[in-house]
């Protein structure tokens, strides 16, 4: 499943070549692809709509939508749930032949006025879906106004609001193992299965620790390891290990190469030289060194 690095790959994708933009003829092949809008159907909906800002929390994406030159009385966002193989691609109005498209949309406007280009959304094992809600104010702060739908999703680490003394306090209340803590999305969006591996790694500690046994910080450690691995991944492009995860032109990431503990068990840890381990641990695959994480 895409996690924060390669969410915001995408996000900056849409910002380049979406926002400013408006939607014309939005096509559903999928019913699964869109969330139920009390009878209303997202074409309908999206109509001549323009895409204000691209924007993300963790894993969370969203296109705020306007109408260019009116006030809007009731700001609505388009979520756009990428679950584990959701593609968002740019391209030229019927290059897109895979037969894994769940919806189309012509979008015209902005600075290209004389060009329309097709936003389609691909999406294989047909988890995730587009759906339009309200904006709220935000509660954390970052932002204006936040989809209704994530008023419950922690900041992320890149976020400039983002307190790391207050997510540790959170993360140390917790009675269950720090790598579960990290994948609570309401503590901390944004870290998936690779970069917590990744982040305890860096960090030095068990993936089966518990937080209350880990100082303040110890806890303030692996926060900022997951962020300083998040940034490397971005810089990477994300990490792609097959074509489910690409950007809007269709070019996959590549800190696949950069991982230390991820995907490497039987290998020598990088660090000590040790087998690298993987177990299970709260349901996911778990990988890390037996030697040095302490």
């Amino acid at each position: 499943m895409p996690e924060l690095p390669e969410v915001e790959v995408v996000r900056r994708g849409l910002a380049e070549h979406v926002v400013g933009r408006t939607f014309g003829a939005v096509e559903v092949l999928h019913p699964r692809a869109v969330r139920s809008h009390e009878g209303r159907p997202l074409p309908l909906i999206l109509d001549a709509t323009q895409v204000i800002a691209a924007k993300r929390r963790g894993k969370f994406l969203w296109l705020e939508l306007g109408h260019s030159g009116t006030p809007v009385d009731n700001p609505q966002a388009l979520v756009v749930h990428l679950r584990m193989s959701g593609q968002m691609l740019v391209t030229e109005p019927g290059a897109l032949q895979s037969t894994h498209v769940r919806i189309r949309a012509l979008l015209h406007g902005g600075p290209q006025a004389d060009k329309v280009t097709e936003l389609g959304f691909v999406d294989q094992r047909t988890f995730g879906h587009w759906e339009v809600v309200d904006m709220v104010p935000d509660p954390h702060g970052e932002y204006d106004l936040i989809p209704v739908t994530m008023t419950h999703v922690g900041q992320d680490p890149l976020e400039h609001t983002f307190d790391v003394a207050a997510a540790a306090a959170r993360m140390k209340r917790k009675n269950k193992a720090i790598k579960s803590v990290l994948l609570d999305q309401d503590l901390v969006s944004g870290v998936g299965n690779i970069y917590a591996d990744e982040a305890l790694w860096l960090a030095g500690v068990r993936p089966s620790r518990k937080p209350a046994r880990i100082s303040k910080v110890g806890v303030e450690r692996i926060i900022r390891s997951a962020t300083e691995v998040m940034e490397r991944a971005l810089d990477a492009g994300g990490t792609s290990f097959d074509a489910l995860y690409v950007n809007v032109n269709g070019a996959s990431g590549y800190f696949s190469r950069s991982l230390n503990v991820y995907g490497r068990d039987g290998q020598p840890c990088l660090r000590c030289g040790a087998t690298i381990k993987k177990v299970t641990l709260g349901g996911r695959g778990t990988h890390f060194c037996p030697m040095c994480q302490k």
